[in-house]
């Protein structure tokens, strides 16, 4: 259920904004049908919700239509000019470069970029801010970027490095399809990090679109002989703190009306 504030939303008073097969009303649905309390403060945060969750899901498609490769961190590679390289296998911004700039690029000059699932969904969710954070908040927010995986991430974006059991998996979350019997040789086929797109559909960087079975499939040609244990979709998910970010979006909106 819906819950704003202290009461329970009535979505047929907002649900008419959105298409009728979009991202958002399957979201809305869930929501509304869920045993669990999605709780907000005002209309504007669940809106920003919906919203981020769909570029969120956009910048997955968008990514797996774009031409960055799928390598392993020590044969990770980016764009230098905007990018340092470190010994990891991760990029950090390089001094002097404009955030937004630099998160553009790997979309632009994608040919030019190869990573690992987990940096491919750190990637995803900056592309989506910056989308609807807009240039200069999303550069206020994060001066400093280091693209590799939970250990490095932003604190705005440290709840998508948690997996957490939930009544509902939505759109825009992170899922992991976990492979108990990897073949030690190919130890980046242990699992894969997939962003939600609806429907059982997901994407993940290295693989590509498709249902759980699917991406279960391409992850069992990697285990040792004599496997005994499937891959399959961890009954987890990952996701941002909406709230705190749709709070910080708005007082920036305010601030700046303000100004003006």
């Amino acid at each position: 259920m819906i819950i704003m504030p202290n009461n329970i939303v009535k979505v047929d008073a907002f649900i008419n904004e959105y298409k009728p097969n979009g991202i958002e009303r399957d979201i809305i649905n869930k929501m509304e049908l869920s045993k669990d309390r999605y709780e907000y403060d005002s209309l504007n945060q669940l809106q920003f919700e919906l919203k981020l969750r769909k570029d969120i899901v956009i910048a997955a498609i968008r990514l797996n239509e774009d031409h960055m490769s799928f390598t392993i961190f020590r044969k990770s590679m980016c764009n230098l000019e905007y990018w340092d390289r470190t010994e990891e296998g991760g990029f950090k911004l390089k001094k002097g470069i404009i955030p937004s700039d630099a998160i553009k690029d790997i979309s632009i000059n994608s040919s030019k970029y190869g990573t690992e699932c987990a940096t491919a969904m750190i990637i995803i969710y900056y592309q989506a801010l910056l989308n609807i954070l807009g240039d200069k908040l999303f550069n206020e927010l994060f001066p400093e970027i280091h693209l590799m995986n939970w250990h490095y991430i932003d604190s705005l974006l440290e709840d998508v490095g948690i997996l957490e059991k939930h009544s509902d998996y939505l759109p825009g979350d992170r899922r992991y399809v976990y492979s108990p019997d990897v073949n030690p040789v190919t130890p980046e086929w242990q699992g894969e990090n997939v962003i939600d797109l609806g429907k059982e559909i997901y994407f993940g960087h290295g693989i590509g679109i498709g249902n759980a079975e699917e991406i279960i499939s391409e992850l069992n040609k990697y285990r040792i002989k004599k496997a005994k244990e499937t891959a399959y979709l961890l009954d987890s998910a990952a996701r941002l703190d909406f709230i705190n970010l749709a709070n910080i979006y708005y007082k920036f909106i305010s601030t700046s009306t303000n100004k003006n």
